[in-house]
């Protein structure tokens, strides 16, 4: 029963909750330019993010039909992927949280056929704000760039979870921004794949810092 409500009867009804509640947001972004070298650029790419912001930003890279999301192959992922595949997304399941993830094959094979794809930077589980070693990985493996992505809204409800999950408020002002890309030598040492884990959680919360609404 369980299965039957997270894959076929609560995604439809979450999708359109979402969609109209997002058609209510006024946005004002930041890095225009950023955001349409994301949605134009050619090859393949990495686009990451922290989980508590995954609310508006799937919704605005909707049925671009490029992006390929990695979600966690738990349990409380599978609601997750019905409800994205309802927007466009391929979804690969996989997790960014071990050096050893479950599905890098897949995506890396993903990357260098020129697929973009995104990964939840703090995973599905934390710590909160601080990047898993996924998409540094993947980076190495592949040659490609990785991207950073952020929003804040003003007004927003934050839940009581763990990455305190942001809700904009229905016709409250959304501010985007992007960072610039960052990239890892393929031949990167542990040190060094160290070190840009901790230049993507500093990038990613820069951004984040940036785009804060008062």
């Amino acid at each position: 029963m369980k299965k039957l409500l997270c894959n076929y009867i609560l995604p439809p009804i979450l999708w359109g909750i979402i969609h109209l509640w997002c058609k209510t947001l006024r946005i004002k972004n930041l890095n225009p330019e950023m955001d349409r070298e994301i949605k134009e650029k050619p090859g393949g790419a990495i686009y990451t993010f922290w989980h508590s912001h995954l609310f508006y930003l799937f919704y605005h890279y909707r049925f671009l039909n490029k992006f390929t999301l990695m979600i966690s192959p738990s349990q409380d992922g599978e609601l997750l992927a019905a409800l994205v595949k309802l927007y466009g997304y391929p979804v690969v399941r996989a997790s960014s949280y071990k050096n050893t993830i479950p599905g890098t094959r897949e995506l890396a094979h993903l990357l260098k056929k020129d697929a973009k794809v995104i990964i939840i930077a703090d995973g599905s589980r934390g710590p909160r704000h601080r990047a898993q070693v996924g998409s540094v990985q993947l980076a190495r493996m592949t040659g490609v760039p990785v991207y950073t992505l952020s929003y804040d809204a003003h007004p927003k409800h934050e839940l009581n979870s763990w990455d305190r999950f942001i809700l904009p408020l229905p016709f409250s002002k959304v501010t985007l921004n992007f960072g610039a890309p960052i990239t890892v030598a393929p031949k990167a040492d542990k040190d060094i794949i160290r070190q840009k884990q901790e230049e993507l959680t500093d990038a990613l919360n820069q951004i984040t810092r940036a785009c804060e609404c008062p």
